[in-house]
């Protein structure tokens, strides 16, 4: 009888690891889709949920892997493979985030030069990073 139980909650296991996978592929396609998440991140996160419905489907697999791999316990190669996937999700945001803070600091500088040279503060002088003045227009 402890057996047919922990099928039962096995199986139930299942379904909601399929229905969770389910709901974060259709998030991801939602938030994609009004443009709230950009196609890079997206595909990392398709690739999650993808996974997590295969291994829902066919939970042979994860314990074929964790086995293969010297892992005790299933659950210990889950948390494994979670713990890589935020490490890597965490590197690509700080790089990110690397990019953002320089590109503001460049913005900033620009708009400091263009407001010095509208007060008549300061000229602009010419910078690699700033367009030439276009030619006085000339009339006849």
């Amino acid at each position: 009888m402890r057996t047919s139980r922990r099928v039962i909650h096995m199986g139930e296991r299942s379904v909601l690891a399929i229905v969770l996978g389910v709901l974060l592929m259709l998030l991801v396609l939602e938030l994609l889709r009004r443009g709230r998440l950009r196609e890079k991140y997206a595909a990392l996160w398709l690739l999650v949920g993808g996974a997590v419905l295969l291994l829902a489907i066919v939970p042979q697999i994860l314990f074929w892997l964790s086995s293969t791999l010297g892992f005790g316990v299933p659950s210990n190669l889950v948390f494994f493979a979670g713990g890589v996937v935020l490490l890597f999700v965490a590197l690509q945001l700080s790089l990110e985030v690397g990019r953002l803070e320089d590109e503001s600091q460049r913005l900033a500088e620009e708009v400091a030069l263009l407001r010095a040279a509208v007060e008549g503060t300061a000229p602009i002088t010419s910078s690699p990073e700033l367009p030439p003045d276009p030619p006085a227009p000339t009339r006849e």
